[in-house]
């Protein structure tokens, strides 16, 4: 079942954003003495705030047997800038970092997929199909033309599900050092 998320599921819903980052792209983020321990607390707390891009009220969930299994968390790119001051306030707090000068990841006019991610014992179970169509349709409720995404240059089966769900690449793109490509919907 697909439902939005409730604020009391921010720490299963942190745990699969890091899944979605990678633990190597979470590491990235945390300044020198810090671990992925202290990025997971700090996802947790920007999963509880409203005015996060991390949100729970930017996140829909798959829930099987009472338990969160999936996770599709996406806003309007327009608001980036605005939904992205809740990380860098918490990045500085939590992991003593600035990265108030990251480049953005997208822009006005999309719905952009942020974190997609199913826990591993759930997934070639057509969870993260149906959480995609799940989004596209919550981009046309908000009247957004398209579903805007980064996937990792090297990620084939990531590729495979977007191309297999109709996405389609659009140009060259970077996030947490690496090297990434925009595809849409």
């Amino acid at each position: 079942m697909i439902r939005a998320a409730r604020k009391d599921e921010a720490a299963a819903i942190a745990r699969l954003i890091m899944t979605a980052m990678t633990d190597e792209c979470c590491l990235h983020f945390c300044g020198k003495g810090h671990g992925l321990a202290d990025f997971e607390q700090m996802m947790t707390k920007l999963v509880e705030q409203e005015d996060s891009q991390y949100s729970y009220c930017n996140t829909l969930v798959e829930i099987e047997e009472d338990r969160v299994v999936g996770i599709a968390v996406s806003y309007d790119g327009g608001r980036l800038h605005e939904l992205r001051r809740a990380f860098f306030d918490a990045a500085k707090r939590y992991l003593g970092k600035d990265h108030s000068g990251m480049a953005d990841e997208t822009q006005a006019g999309e719905l952009y997929l942020d974190s997609l991610a199913v826990l591993p014992a759930y997934r070639r179970q057509g969870i993260a199909r149906r959480l995609l169509l799940a989004t596209k349709k919550r981009a046309t409720e908000l009247g957004l033309p398209c579903v805007g995404l980064l996937v990792d240059k090297d990620n084939p089966a990531g590729k495979a599900l977007y191309t297999a769900a109709g996405f389609r690449y659009q140009n060259n793109s970077a996030w947490g050092g690496h090297p990434m490509e925009h595809w849409t919907l």
